[in-house]
């Protein structure tokens, strides 16, 4: 399937290995995505605080790719599509050995309950 590639700067690196906020803040993530237009690392929408959708909204960054271990999909705000993109530049995913969810420390152990509670709202 091709799709817009408005919204994807292939030579823009990830931010970091981690959500940018959440390791500012101390908190925890679930799944990693990455801004497919400037790098920006944030946190899934089954993630506590949804950072990777807070830039995309408060930027006009609509696209994000999965930032997670064999994953590569993209996946576009403005359309609700999930599609195959170009190759970024940079690491395709956080480390390995980074746990999910992490970071490591900092994700109590009761997270499911957490996140299964934060899904009811």
């Amino acid at each position: 399937m091709s799709h817009d590639v408005t919204g994807i700067d292939t030579h823009a690196p990830p931010s970091g290995t981690g959500c940018v906020e959440c390791l500012a803040s101390g908190s925890w993530w679930f799944h990693l995505r990455r801004c497919a237009q400037c790098g920006h690392v944030g946190c899934c929408d089954d993630s506590l605080n949804r950072h990777a959708s807070k830039h995309a909204h408060d930027s006009g960054h609509p696209v994000i790719q999965s930032f997670e271990p064999g994953e590569d999909w993209f996946y576009d705000y403005r359309t609700g599509d999930v599609f195959d993109g170009p190759t970024l530049a940079g690491a395709p995913c956080h480390p390995d050995n980074q746990p999910v969810p992490g970071p490591e420390g900092l994700v109590p152990r009761n997270w499911q309950r957490v996140l299964m509670s934060r899904a009811d709202d």
